[in-house]
């Protein structure tokens, strides 16, 4: 069928063939929406994937750098203090600097959006915005 003869072909349609062609046309647009969101959140789950797995590397390299610094520290106040008042020390202010950055931590997350399908979305209203001006015309 024509993008030319649909206006004919629809002029002589009854109510209950156009009402029939309405709903297979949106059940058809209302799957690809969903692939649509679909495809789409499966291209940023890859994207948080890579990048959690990244940052873990580097969380766990970190470990092995700050170790070597804490034990550095606890070494330097020897020098000045009993081995065990320098680890102490250096424990607490590294538990407090942890407890911080935790805090810190919980409230990116909580303000954090949820992923969502903002294309597909987007594409939906437009479709809803598009019919409703079809239905009162």
């Amino acid at each position: 069928m024509s993008a030319t003869s649909e206006p004919n072909e629809l002029g002589g349609l009854s109510s209950g063939e156009l009402v029939k062609r309405l709903s297979e046309q949106v059940s058809h647009l209302v799957r690809d929406e969903l692939q649509l969101a679909q495809v789409e959140l499966k291209q940023k789950g890859k994207r948080v994937g890579i990048g959690a797995g990244l940052a873990g590397a580097a969380g766990v390299i970190s470990l092995f750098g700050l170790g070597a610094l804490v034990i550095a520290a606890i070494a330097a106040l020897a020098l000045v203090l009993p081995v065990w008042a320098a680890a102490l020390i250096v424990g607490a202010v590294v538990l407090l600097l942890a407890g911080v950055l935790a805090l810190a931590g919980v409230g990116k997350l909580k303000s954090a959006a949820p992923p969502v399908p903002e294309q597909a979305m987007a594409s939906t209203k437009r479709d809803v915005e598009t019919v409703k001006e079809s239905v009162k015309r």
